[in-house]
């Protein structure tokens, strides 16, 4: 494995034929039924890709430009100084498949290097997906592109629209951080077995670092990131017709150096009851919900991951820092 750092610099970090829906509707029965589990359990949370509805991707934009959150002008250095690098171990030609794609501006970022046959930007959030595809597409014309609509944290199968030749996933921004360990060797593998016997994977990797700036990240002075978590309740009220009130709520982020993960809550601030189709809970004041995790590796802890699920390391590229890392792995 060669690892190769890039300098420092910084980079600010963006669509309908060809378009697949399999999200679930807002209110149906499965969301209501995995909301409902997660609000009733002990310790009461819920999955990060609730955090995302048109608004919640607007504010996760508005995040991406804030001094404090580092990760994407980290990425955007590395992408900017080893594009070039990164094509040439991926070769023209691909089928770029870009996981939780928001507004496609990191892969189209790309595009003149990597060249890709096709494009298949895959999210949650898929109306704001298609805005963003339907203007890709008048920039690059000559790149065929399939819209995904879809939650693809639980696994997918890809359609047959997707070509089945060098399948190579794009799953930048440190979003693998969302999965716990044991859960991110699952996810990686379901992709290896996607990718098929000459596809790859090119991800980005959130490394450990001073605690204080990690706990800066997801807790800015602007308070950002509190309204990006904080909305979340207003799309819970959307998707299983609940009643919660958003000003009694409060964000709470820091890093749990023991499990090596960042952890964002929200907290009651006084005693109160939320109600929803088919639930109750009661909230004692200063209880929390678990809204999301985001893990933290060293580079060699991230590497035996990925050799677990089934992929081989052939280059990774980091800051001068080394606070965060891109790497290239083949399936095998």
């Amino acid at each position: 494995m060669q690892v190769t750092h890039a300098p420092a610099i910084r980079v600010a970090s963006p669509l309908p034929s060809n378009t697949v829906s399999r999200r679930p509707a807002h209110g149906s029965a499965a969301v209501i039924a995995e909301i409902s589990e997660g609000l009733l359990a002990d310790a009461a949370h819920t999955s990060p890709k609730f955090l995302y509805d048109s608004l919640g991707s607007k504010l996760f934009e508005a995040i991406c430009e804030l001094p404090e959150y580092y990760p994407t002008r980290t990425e955007a250095s590395i992408f900017a100084a080893y594009g070039a690098d990164m094509a040439r171990a991926i070769g023209e030609g691909a089928s770029l498949i870009d996981l939780g794609a928001g507004n496609c501006a990191k892969a189209a970022a790309l595009f003149p290097l990597l060249k890709p046959a096709q494009y298949v930007p895959v999210d949650i959030s898929r109306d704001f997906l298609l805005g963003a595809v339907a203007q890709l597409r008048q920039r690059f014309p000559h790149i065929e592109m399939t819209a995904l609509g879809l939650d693809f944290s639980s696994g997918f199968a890809l359609p047959d629209s997707v070509r089945a030749e060098r399948r190579v996933f794009f799953y930048p921004g440190s979003s693998i951080g969302n999965f716990s360990p044991e859960q991110a060797v699952s996810f990686l593998r379901g992709l290896r077995a996607n990718a098929g016997e000459d596809g790859g994977l090119l991800i980005g990797v959130d490394l450990i670092k001073d605690h204080a700036v990690l706990n800066a990240a997801y807790d800015d002075a602007l308070g950002v990131t509190g309204a990006f978590n904080l909305n979340m309740l207003r799309h819970l009220n959307d998707l299983i017709g609940a009643d919660f009130d958003v000003g009694q709520w409060r964000h709470v982020a820091f890093f749990n150096a023991e499990k090596s993960r960042i952890e964002m809550h929200l907290e009651a601030r006084c005693p109160l009851t939320v109600t929803w189709r088919g639930g109750e809970r009661d909230f004692a004041r200063g209880e929390r919900i678990h809204t999301e995790d985001s893990y933290k590796y060293t580079r060699q802890s991230f590497v035996t991951l990925l050799e677990k699920a089934g992929f081989a390391i052939t280059r990774m590229w980091t800051d001068p820092d080394h606070w965060f890392a891109v790497i290239h792995a083949r399936a095998c």
